[in-house]
Formats: structure tokens, sequence, C-alpha cells
């Protein structure tokens, strides 16, 4: 991968894995776009491990204080707030974790330059924008229910196209949640899953281990650090963004995105 290359894709996964326009679909079309060609499982593996650690890192920064908190409440044995939140991020996992394991192979042939697949999905993600910045307010929280239901949508979210920030706080926002107690939810809840995609997708490059002596480490500095430096930024408007209510703005960019990716896989099949 050429180092150019890895910026442009750090870039678009740091502002993509928090804007509700889909991370696994840009990426896709940035590579698309771009000519990028990573003919190595390992290597691919390798970069998108990378860019994801940076992303998991900044929200990690930007939480940091929520974070503290759900230990400090852990810590203490109670069931307490804290408990059972933490309890509630770990029951929304489970759809995610079960599609992710049965569906393995499956899903990795949908990541393979399916740009019409991306575009007719990234129209249900401006969907999902719209009818969510319509919702009305309300301060309700997360209850047990809703994660499970929020849950889903992650696992959903799997597809390339479909946002996963998009999808469970719009999801959120549509079961009558306050946005602000959405969004933290939202990014809260994904990190375990990215630790835990990370440890086997190192598992898996560990095992063809040729892979780390062959590839270069400036792309994958690079990469990382465009994806956490935007990942910082982007984490913080996007939460700004969600208390106000503009969802539906990345709503007309997810449908004009999605049919420039429609036409484009239907010209080039």
């Amino acid at each position: 991968m050429e180092t150019f290359d890895a910026f442009v894709l750090g870039v678009i996964q740091g502002l993509t894995e928090f804007l509700p326009v889909s991370s696994s679909g840009h990426i896709e079309l940035g590579k698309a776009v771009l000519g990028t060609d990573i003919a190595n499982k390992e290597e691919n593996l390798l970069f998108t491990v990378v860019v994801h650690f940076a992303t998991a890192l900044s929200t990690i920064i930007v939480f940091r204080k929520d974070i503290v908190e759900l230990f400090k409440g852990l810590l203490s044995f109670k069931w307490n707030e804290e408990t059972q939140f933490t309890f509630k991020i770990v029951l929304s996992m489970i759809p995610a974790v079960i599609i992710g394991l049965l569906f393995e192979k499956e899903l990795e042939k949908l990541f393979e330059g399916q740009i019409l697949l991306v575009g007719f999905m990234l129209i249900i993600t401006g969907l999902l924008l719209f009818l969510a910045g319509r919702a009305k307010r309300t301060e309700k929280g997360v209850s047990w229910t809703d994660a499970l239901i929020i849950g889903v949508s992650q696992a959903i979210a799997i597809l390339p196209g479909i946002s996963r920030s998009g999808a469970t706080i719009s999801t959120s926002v549509l079961l009558g949640n306050d946005r602000a107690k959405a969004a933290r939810f939202s990014f809260l809840m994904v990190v375990p899953l990215i630790f835990g995609k990370i440890a086997k997708d190192l598992l898996e490059i560990i095992k063809g281990d040729s892979v780390i002596e062959s590839v270069s480490t400036t792309p994958l500095i690079v990469g990382f650090f465009a994806a956490f430096i935007v990942g910082l930024l982007a984490c913080t408007w996007m939460i700004s963004l969600v208390r106000k209510a503009k969802l539906h703005y990345f709503s007309y960019y997810c449908f004009a995105v999605g049919v420039v990716a429609i036409v484009a896989g239907v010209v080039n099949s």
C-alpha cells in the first residue's frame, strides 16, 4: 500500500467510524476510487487492525471520564447505575458476536468490492437517519430491551454501507431515548467489540507471519495517526451534532453517495 493511500484511508476511517455514513462502505469506495490493491489477506488485516485500533483509542480518550466512572461502579460490586450500564453494553454485544462468528466467511465476501451492495445499504442508512432526525426529543435512558434492540441494529451494521453509529444512534433515538445518552451508549458499546475483533485478526496475522517482514511500516504509521487524530475530532463533533438533532443532514449525503455507488456498480458490472 502506498503512503498516500494509507493516509486517505486513515482519514476516511477516522471520519466515518463516528459520523453516521458507514466506515466499511466508505473504505470500500475509497479503495475503489484510489485503485488500492491489497492482494495479501494478512496485509489487509494488518492495516484494518491498525486503523480500527486508532479509532478505538480515540473513543476511549473522548469518553475517558465515563469509562473511569463505569470501572469505579463495577469495582464497588453493587447493582448501581454504572454496573447496569456496563451489563447493558454486554447485552448489546451479543447479536453482533453471534452473527460475526456464525457467518464470518459469508460476511468476508461482502467486503470484496461490492459497490452495488454498498450503495443500497447507504440508502437504508440515509432513511434511518432521516427518520431519527424527525423523532421527538425525550429524556428516557436506554432500557434493557432497548439495549438488545440496539445490539441487533449493530449486528445488521456489519454489512458494508450500513453505518454502525448511524444505525445504533438512530435506533436508540427512534426508541425514544435521550439523544446524548443514545450517542454515549452507541460509542461505548462498540469498544469491546473492536478490541475483540482486533485480537482475533492479530491471531490470523500471526499465523501468516510472513507478512510482518514484507509490509512497510510507514503506511501503517501514517494510517494510524490519520485515523486517530481525525477520529478525535469526528467523535467530538458527532456528539454535538446528535445533541442538536442534526442527523438528518447526513441522510442527504448517504442518499447522494448511495445513488452514485449504485450507478457506478451498474456501469462496472
